[in-house]
Parts: structure tokens; C-alpha cells; sequence
């Protein structure tokens, strides 16, 4: 297959030139040469792109995504460090779920003033605190 210019790249993957020049910057990607003044890469740049677009999606940083790749650019994912970013994500969705349905009690609360839910006043404490954790279970309507 013939190798792809920059332009074509950034469109394909959804993402303007600059990124590829900071991708290629931080060892990531690698142009294969020029045509004139335009980086020239081969196209399975694409899949390593969104290997990374991946990565960045589940909240790997680049440099651990830098990792994630052996010199030849092939991929070399540690297991390990994919079952804990999944255990932390699972804790953040449990977090979310707590939040999302405080939000839901404090709007549908028959409360005159969200301050007298005490549902409500539990998110705002556990926010205060640095983290949503779950609220004590109040019954409906209070």
C-alpha cells in the first residue's frame, strides 16, 4: 500500500496535523520520509493512532501510552496496568451512578429549598470532602 501524507492522516484519524507533529514529537508516530515539505507516513499509522486514541479514552497519559509500544512500534500492552485502569474506572462509574442519582433525588426532592434535602446536603458534604462516596439511604421523599 502506498504511504500517506499528513493531511490525509489527520482526516482519516479525525485529528488536525499539529497532533501528528506533537504525536511525532513525543516518539508515538514516525513519518517515513517527505514529499517536499510533507510528512509522509506508512498506513499503519492509523491503527497505532487509534491505539492511542484509545488509550487517551480510557485516561492513559501519553507517556504511558508511549510505553505501550516497543521500538519498532509494535504493541507491547502491559495486562496488569489494563486491569487496574478498568478496576479504576469501574470505582469512577460507581461514583458517577451516586452522583447521577443524587442529582435525580435533589430535582424531583418535595423539599422547599434543595440546602433542607438531606440527600442533597450529603452530595454537597461528600463534594466539599474532595469525592462523591454514596449517601446514606434516605427515603423517598425526604
Amino acid at each position: 500500500m502506498t504511504e500517506l501524507d499528513i493531511a490525509e492522516v489527520a482526516r482519516r484519524a479525525g485529528v488536525p496535523p499539529s497532533t501528528l507533529r506533537f504525536y511525532e514529537e513525543k516518539g508515538l508516530i514516525a513519518a517515513t520520509g517527505r514529499r517536499g515539505l510533507r510528512r509522509q507516513y506508512d498506513p499503519g499509522v492509523l491503527e497505532r493512532l487509534a491505539l492511542i486514541a484509545l488509550g487517551r479514552t480510557a485516561g492513559f497519559s501519553l507517556d504511558e501510552i508511549a510505553r505501550m509500544f516497543t521500538p519498532d512500534g509494535q504493541p507491547r500492552i502491559d495486562r496488569r496496568m489494563l486491569t487496574d485502569r478498568a478496576d479504576e474506572l469501574d470505582r469512577r462509574i460507581g461514583e458517577l451512578v451516586v452522583l447521577r442519582d443524587s442529582l435525580r433525588h435533589a430535582a424531583a426532592c418535595p423539599a422547599p429549598s434543595h440546602l433542607e434535602c438531606p440527600t442533597f446536603r450529603d452530595l454537597l458534604h461528600a463534594a466539599a470532602s474532595g469525592g462523591v462516596t454514596r449517601p446514606r439511604r434516605r427515603p423517598p421523599g425526604s
